[in-house]
């Protein structure tokens, strides 16, 4: 399985970082009355947005991990921790990163991951 390369960082920026519980439920709805709930599955995937400050060298970096390396996002990879609990998981991509540009050599890299069951 890939690994996260070793030249980016571990722990993403706090200000850029949101994560949301598994959405394990499904609702039916009723003819009458109030939706039926019940438990799907066990475990779901565990959404999760990242902001990294890279440099150019790190965003070249980041962008063969994830076209080459991930074959563009299909792969999932170990090597990054979770950041609130620091439990060794396993991500994958949802969406390709985005690059804002903030000054000379530095740039902001957008992630949208989810931790494997």
């Amino acid at each position: 399985m890939p690994t996260w390369p070793g030249t980016l960082p571990t722990s993403p920026e706090g200000p850029g970082y949101s994560e949301v519980l598994p959405n394990t439920l499904i609702r039916t709805n009723m003819d009458a009355g109030p939706p039926k709930v019940r438990q799907k599955f066990t475990a779901g995937v565990r959404p999760f947005t990242m902001s990294w400050m890279l440099t150019k060298a790190q965003v070249a970096t980041l962008d063969t991990f994830y076209v080459t390396t991930l074959k563009g996002g299909a792969l999932s990879f170990d090597g990054l921790a979770q950041p609130r609990t620091q439990a060794a998981v396993t991500f994958r991509f949802v969406e390709p990163p985005t690059y804002a540009y903030l000054g000379p050599d530095t740039w902001r890299a957008q992630t949208k991951m989810e931790i494997l069951p």
